[in-house]
């Protein structure tokens, strides 16, 4: 119960900023930690991982509804709000279907790479959007270079003011973060600004009355079923979000403390949450990793923290949201920029840099895809990137000639040709599953292998312990590969092959094409057997 009143003194404010990024009312991003956790609470699997709203998806919605086209559709209006709350509806209506349908693998689909990417981008269009509330001028909506330029041209009216508080405001929260990290500087911050404005009465801009009260439950206002198609075009994008960054927290804190994820249920408890948040006037939901991260590091262990931060968050909207009013603009700005930096990894990305250049430079273009065409059209793009890498690593896997020296040591060398195993014996490593797109490419690695050998080949072992399946495509490309084999006068042998490639193999025929002597458990007694065929092989 102390780590949750914690975490709503935290939670708090930056579901207000949140509010601020999907451009709806300030206490639309209270009511996203009332209902929906204590939904989450009672239905997901997670004892820890808490759901709110979120920096990605309430970027994503703001990016999507204005992405819609509607005639007269403005940020921050009731009917704007009335569209997030009806994506809320149609994004528990996928994520239940993905439930049903065990889909939670699915996020797994979106790789570490992609994911940083995406968050860098999201924060810097985030960040983008809270300079203009820090300087004291008015914002704009638009690509992020047309925001760039009008902040250019708005340098000359900043407010001098705004600007101390902000510095302020973002100093305090980094020093606190460094030295402090468990105390909630960030409800001080706004405590103490509230104060100060009201007692040095300041003409400054502050967030204005909050309507706070109870969460209204119903259908959102204005909502007509013929809008569903429109809004589900934002959903499959929050969906995606969702899926791949709540199974990633879920998962991470589950193996932290030993214990395991049930991330099928967890997607059940996001449906039902996403479904009362657009019951109750809010907006989408997404499992927190910071916010998790502060409940873990508070020593909590069961979603009684995250019931104790709804009851928090209640009391505040009911009987604190008048006090909230004299917030100032530049304080809500300068949380959630903070936020936004913390989004972009720079330690994760200079460990891909340093491992992968080629998952560098797929993080580094979704970031530029997020911010150059939007947060929606960005995760769309992720996770067709994600696909073609997993793809691509399908089509072109890592591919070993297996060197055995005398004393039997073997070594994996990278198959080029002229590389053999052994005088007269290649054994030939694949490290992935045959299929239609890459068997063709499979087949000319083994050729060109016999065409460049130091020696007449004798056997030509093909290690299968990566091998899991072969399709029929390359089951037909296999058998004119052994028949292309033994025409060169070797015997075509298989090692380490498991029980279910080996009937897949029989039904397609393969086995029948082989001496039944050529099929071993591994590639030790493939090498040993060669040996004795052949006294005179080192």
């Amino acid at each position: 119960m102390v780590a949750g009143a914690t975490l709503a003194a935290i939670a708090i404010p930056e579901c207000m900023g949140y509010s601020s990024i999907a451009h709806v009312p300030l206490e639309a991003g209270l009511y996203t930690i009332i209902l929906p956790a204590i939904v989450f609470a009672l239905v997901g699997a997670s004892k820890l991982m808490v759901v709110g709203a979120d920096s990605a998806t309430a970027a994503l919605l703001a990016s999507g509804i204005a992405g819609l086209g509607i005639a007269g559709l403005a940020p921050d209006s009731r009917e704007w709000l009335m569209w997030a709350s009806l994506i809320a509806l149609v994004t528990a209506g996928i994520l239940f279907g993905a439930w049903l349908l065990r889909l939670g693998f699915l996020g797994d689909f979106l790789s570490t790479a992609v994911l940083v990417g995406f968050l860098t981008g999201t924060g810097i269009t985030v960040l983008t959007g809270q300079v203009p509330g820090m300087l004291g001028v008015e914002g704009t909506e638009g690509r992020l270079t047309e925001r760039w330029w009008y902040l250019a041209k708005e340098l000359p009216q900043v407010d001098p003011v705004a600007i101390a508080i902000s510095v302020t405001t973002i100093a305090v929260l980094v020093a606190a973060k460094r030295f402090t990290p468990r105390f909630p500087v960030a409800i001080m911050v706004v405590a103490v600004s509230i104060v100060i404005v009201k007692v040095a009465d300041w003409d400054i801009p502050v967030v204005g009355a909050i309507d706070g009260g109870l969460p209204p439950i119903g259908l959102p206002d204005g909502m007509s079923w013929s809008d569903i198609p429109k809004a589900a075009t934002v959903a499959v994008g929050a969906a995606i979000v969702i899926l791949a960054q709540s199974a990633a927290t879920a998962r991470g804190f589950a193996q932290r403390h030993g214990e395991t994820a049930d991330v099928n249920r967890d997607i059940l408890g996001l449906a039902g949450a996403n479904a009362i948040a657009g019951f109750s006037g809010s907006f989408v939901v997404n499992g927190s990793p910071t916010k998790t991260q502060i409940l873990d590091e508070q020593r909590a262990r069961t979603q009684v923290a995250n019931l104790t931060m709804a009851g928090v968050t209640l009391v505040v909207v009911v009987f604190l949201g008048d006090a909230l009013a004299d917030l100032p603009h530049a304080v809500l700005s300068a949380i959630v920029a903070v936020v936004a930096v913390d989004l972009i990894d720079l330690h994760a990305l200079r460990r891909i840099w340093r491992m992968r250049r080629v998952e560098f430079g797929i993080a580094i273009f979704t970031a530029i895809v997020v911010m150059a065409l939007g947060v929606q059209d960005g995760i769309v793009t992720a996770m067709a990137i994600s696909l073609l890498e997993l793809v691509r690593r399908q089509y072109r896997p890592e591919r070993f000639v297996i060197v055995v020296d005398e004393a039997g040591t073997r070594t994996y060398r990278k198959a080029e040709p002229g590389r053999q195993s052994l005088p007269g014996l290649i054994v030939f490593r694949y490290d992935a599953d045959l299929f239609y797109a890459n068997a063709s490419r499979f087949a000319d690695d083994v050729m060109e292998l016999i065409r460049n050998a130091p020696d007449p080949v004798r056997w030509l072992v093909l290690d299968c312990t990566a091998i899991g399946d072969v399709d029929y495509s390359a089951s037909a490309v296999m058998a004119d590969l052994i028949a292309y084999v033994h025409s060169h006068g070797a015997h075509f042998v298989l090692a380490g092959i498991d029980p279910e490639l080996q009937k897949t193999l029989v039904t397609e025929g393969l086995l029948a094409d082989l001496d039944p002597d050529h099929v071993y458990r591994g590639v030790g007694s493939a090498v040993r057997a060669y040996r004795e065929a052949y006294p005179g092989a080192p």
